[in-house]
């Protein structure tokens, strides 16, 4: 196949394999969010499965309870905000490892925070919702099909171009080329579109939105000589506490709200296993 027919394939699937997310951006997705969340589930309990082993799960029912409660919150408004996740296999887990400040949250809900972040950062109940809203919002913006698409792409692109050039050595970079783009970090776009809905979500579960700056303030101080973690796997631009500190006062009227905030109860299930059930009012 001549190169010209190569790239007119290539393109006639790329914009066919557009989807738009609940924010309303146009995404390349080659990868469902189905497989997304199989893959995410498998990944998880492995790992999860692991730590127990390990006895790198903790169980402190005092910090276990305040991630559930502040995460609960978060999960009843992120279903509220695309209602087919209640379906999801919500969960978290806490992981003891003080050396690094980190959370995540993966296709399908499945969630975990390390005792470095809670320990370095000390963050309040008010920034903890910020970080854990965050990681949620990547889950509900499709964020991991998205970034398995684009490695994806790249790794047909390679093997196209292998098959043109008629060269071996081109076309068996594409896995390697694909494993780096899952390891990469999201991007700035997917970022700033998880930090608007993030912000959203926590001041509708009842935290102060205004404590995403002083979060990111805490973050950059607990790096001490370099980067905790949390900030190398997002890319914080110079402007990124001023971006935020302008969209608070958008989220105020939801924070302030009067009610009860619905808070999703997590169910004390096996660890590698763990999943959720309704929300209920607190």
């Amino acid at each position: 196949m001549k190169t010209t027919q190569i790239t007119l394939v290539l393109l006639a699937l790329l914009t066919a394999s557009c989807a738009t997310n609940v924010a309303g951006r146009r995404q390349l997705m080659l990868v469902s969010e189905d497989s997304a969340i199989a893959q995410s589930k498998q990944a998880y309990v492995q790992t999860m499965s692991k730590l127990d082993a390990e006895g790198k799960l903790v169980t402190d029912p005092k910090l276990v309870n305040r991630v559930n409660t502040i995460t609960g919150r978060l999960i009843a408004q992120a279903i509220a905000y695309r209602p087919e996740t209640k379906a999801w296999e919500w969960s978290v887990r806490v992981i003891d490892d003080p050396k690094t400040v980190n959370a995540w949250c993966m296709a399908g809900g499945r969630m975990a925070i390390y005792t470095g972040l809670i320990q370095k950062v000390d963050p309040t109940d008010d920034e903890l919702a910020q970080v854990m809203g965050h990681e949620i919002s990547h889950a509900l913006l499709n964020h991991t099909a998205e970034r398995m698409s684009m490695a994806m792409a790249a790794q047909i692109g390679v093997v196209a171009a292998g098959v043109a050039a008629d060269s071996v050595g081109v076309a068996a970079g594409a896995e390697a080329l694909a494993q780096l783009g899952l390891l990469m970090p999201n991007s700035r776009g997917s970022e700033s579109e998880a930090d608007r809905v993030g912000l959203e979500i926590a001041a509708r579960a009842g935290y102060d939105p205004r404590a995403a700056v002083t979060l990111w303030q805490k973050m950059e101080k607990a790096g001490g000589k370099g980067p905790p973690q949390f900030l190398s796997t997002h890319p914080s631009p110079a402007n990124r506490q001023q971006a935020l500190a302008a969209l608070a006062p958008q989220m105020m009227a939801w924070y302030r709200a009067p009610g009860a905030r619905p808070v999703y109860q997590l169910a004390a299930q096996p660890p590698a296993a763990a999943t959720g059930t309704k929300a209920t009012a607190r």
